[in-house]
């Protein structure tokens, strides 16, 4: 049987590739779409690292696993928390593999920290394994727990680069530090699965996407492009492997920052409190302006150190509070409304939610900026969302347009500003391609969903695709493949974690809860 790696591009778009690949950049990329099979792809909504790593590797939608958002926001017991890889509840396509007795390691996978045992490996990575504010984590990242050593020994590995990039004006060793990391990933995943003879790898580089975000389509970009390409050209040359590449979601250049939580307060859906944090916003101070000075200084590491949570955690970023905060921002008892970024918005059950999402849903899709209607369309979120968590969802989905950051601060002031710090913002429309033995060369399919990914893997791999996955198995085998279906796998035995603060820590030094 022929093995087959993964190879997940974080927030890869064929946008951004296009010109790249057209100008002769991005040579093994054009090669292996002339000889292989590609697509674009669609993402869950939202199109966000958490939930689509998870929405690829299930074969679900956020409603089949309940994991919406970096956060979950139940304003009926007045809570936020943030999500970790213990609050999936689902197999994966590694959990069916294995259960066919099929060998596994997954390489730097987000959405899966802390990491649970499979056969053979797992390395959690993405922004969700932390240690501490500002800091990587050094050991606990991997199951088993001792290849953590192996891999810092043999590879000079690390889940987080070092510095860590943090501005658009960063092009030096932020941007140096980061390559380096994405070498490190092939270079582990190759050897780990050669040496282990693993039937299936999965690997995942998450910190491209970080300078898709900061920079967009220049240098630094299309510097760790060039790197990719390079690894594609020698991967795509081995006979004895099949070769995939995916993105969690897609991405182009930021045109507008819609603060939503404050156009709910403006629009009568959103009583605010003063809280603190609104005291030192007003004043200047946040912590975009201390991280910034303390980088300078060459005192972040020390700062971490002695500094404690509960008071790093009072300096309030310049959007405003996040995640539980903003229930301290907010007089929850007359707030009819809250939202999460990128998509998700909750209603409150004190109030006539039908009445209320009725007329939110009718005011979103009049919001407009100079290019047009911020949306693409506003969702009920049972009509996106299939599956036994969906009435633990959000009421509301927007799907924002290409081009819109929805950023969920609140007291920032601001309803509405051109790009603020991500020069690049998500999208659904990521990318597919395909090449190998088990692989009949299709050229340019349709728009396929995420979805369809795990079933055609494990149909390539002749097993059958479970009944609760809601992706089709792609016209890529030169025969129908045949393998059938199986009841679902449980995932009773996923490791849970404490280390909320800690993973919301790291999201927003990586500027996705500013």
């Amino acid at each position: 049987m022929t093995k087959t790696l993964v190879v997940g591009l974080d927030g890869a778009s064929w946008e951004l590739l296009d010109p790249w690949i057209e100008a002769g950049k991005l040579p093994n990329l054009a090669a292996l779409r002339d000889t292989g099979t590609w697509a674009g792809t669609r993402s869950c909504l939202p199109p966000v690292t958490f939930p689509n790593w998870k929405c690829y590797s299930s074969g679900k939608d956020p409603g089949g696993f309940g994991v919406f958002w970096f956060e979950n926001v139940d304003l009926a017991a007045g809570e936020i928390n943030v999500m970790n890889g213990g609050d999936y509840d689902t197999a994966e396509l590694w959990d069916y593999l294995n259960d066919e007795g099929q060998s596994a390691g997954v390489i730097n996978m987000p959405t899966m920290y802390p990491p649970r045992d499979i056969d053979d490996l797992v390395v959690a990575g993405g922004p969700d394994a932390v240690e501490g504010e500002y800091r990587s984590i050094s050991s606990g990242y991997t199951s088993p727990p001792e290849l953590a050593e192996e891999l810092e020994n043999r590879f000079k590995y690390s889940v987080h680069p070092d510095p860590l990039l943090s501005s658009n004006d960063e092009r030096g060793a932020e941007v140096d530090a980061i390559l380096d990391l994405l070498e490190k990933r092939f270079e582990v995943a190759t050897t780990l699965m050669d040496e282990r003879d693993l039937d299936f790898v999965h690997v995942t580089l998450f910190y491209l996407n970080v300078l898709h975000h900061f920079f967009w389509d220049d240098e630094p970009s299309l510097r760790a492009w060039q790197l990719v390409d390079e690894w594609v050209g020698r991967l795509d040359d081995r006979t004895d492997l099949n070769l995939v590449l995916m993105s969690d979601h897609g991405c182009d250049a930021t045109q507008t920052e819609f603060y939503i939580n404050e156009w709910l307060a403006e629009n009568g859906y959103q009583v605010r409190d003063t809280s603190v944090d609104a005291v030192l916003t007003r004043v200047g101070l946040d912590r975009e302006n201390l991280l910034a000075v303390a980088k300078r200084a060459g005192l972040v590491d020390t700062l971490a150190r002695v500094v404690p949570e509960s008071i790093q955690q009072l300096v309030p970023q310049k959007d405003g509070v996040k995640r539980d905060r903003k229930l301290e921002a907010i007089d929850l008892e007359q707030t009819k409304v809250v939202a999460s970024g990128q998509g998700p918005v909750y209603i409150n059950s004190r109030f006539d939610v039908e009445s209320v999402r009725e007329s939110l849903m009718a005011d979103l899709r009049e919001v407009e900026d100079e290019h047009g209607p911020l949306f693409t369309d506003v969702y009920r979120g049972e009509d996106v969302y299939n599956g036994p968590y969906v009435d633990a969802g959000p009421e509301v989905v927007v799907d924002q347009r290409p081009g819109v950051h929805v950023n969920d601060g609140i007291g920032g002031g601001t309803i509405q500003s051109g790009p603020d710090r991500w020069a690049a913002e998500n999208t659904p429309y990521g990318i597919f391609a395909a090449s190998g033995p088990d692989f009949e060369p299709q050229g340019e399919l349709d728009r396929i969903s995420i979805l369809d990914i795990a079933p055609t893997v494990l149909a390539a791999h002749g097993c059958p695709v479970p009944t609760d996955m809601r992706g089709e198995v792609l016209p890529v085998f030169d025969e129908d493949p045949a393998v059938g279906e199986r009841d679902p796998l449980s995932i009773e035995d996923a490791v849970g974690s404490d280390d909320g603060d800690a993973v919301e820590d790291r999201l927003k030094q990586l500027g996705y809860m500013e």
